[in-house]
């Protein structure tokens, strides 16, 4: 896959990420401005509001980091709840997995995985398709 940078005004190298099918094919999420978060979220909303309930995979390097980002998904739509997180632990890297619709969420060490938030859109009829979108970084939600 061919990278496309570009330099913001501090002249960090930013991956120029313009639309959610830009994220695909990236192992751990980019640094992204304001404005390519704004752009992406808002292209990520109409996803959201438009599927029947989400499932959510969280790399982190740790079970704090990890619940902590969940919990910004959580702040962030009032139909997005998990609880009995206190009770989620994995040591090292991990992978959280949530699911909307059964308000089932796991984790499990996992060490040499990317960074980010994976959102995938879930439709009760069979006939659509899942989609899986990011990796967002872990603050994206905030």
């Amino acid at each position: 896959m061919e990278e496309h940078l570009v330099k913001d005004f501090l002249g960090i190298n930013l991956m120029k990420i313009n639309k959610l099918v830009d994220l695909n094919n990236l192992r751990t999420a980019p640094k992204l401005s304001d404005s390519q978060e704004k752009k992406l979220l808002d292209e990520l909303e109409v996803n959201i509001l438009n599927t029947d309930w989400i499932t959510i995979g969280i790399m982190a390097p740790s079970d704090n980091r990890a619940i902590q980002a969940l919990k910004t998904i959580s702040k962030k739509y009032a139909s997005i709840k998990f609880g009995n997180l206190d009770s989620l632990h994995a040591h090292g890297g991990v992978f959280l997995k949530a699911n909307q619709k059964t308000g089932n969420v796991f984790v499990r060490s996992e060490n040499g995985l990317g960074e980010g938030i994976l959102i995938t859109c879930q439709y009760d009829e069979d006939a659509k398709e899942s989609n899986t979108f990011g990796p967002f970084p872990l603050d994206f939600f905030k």
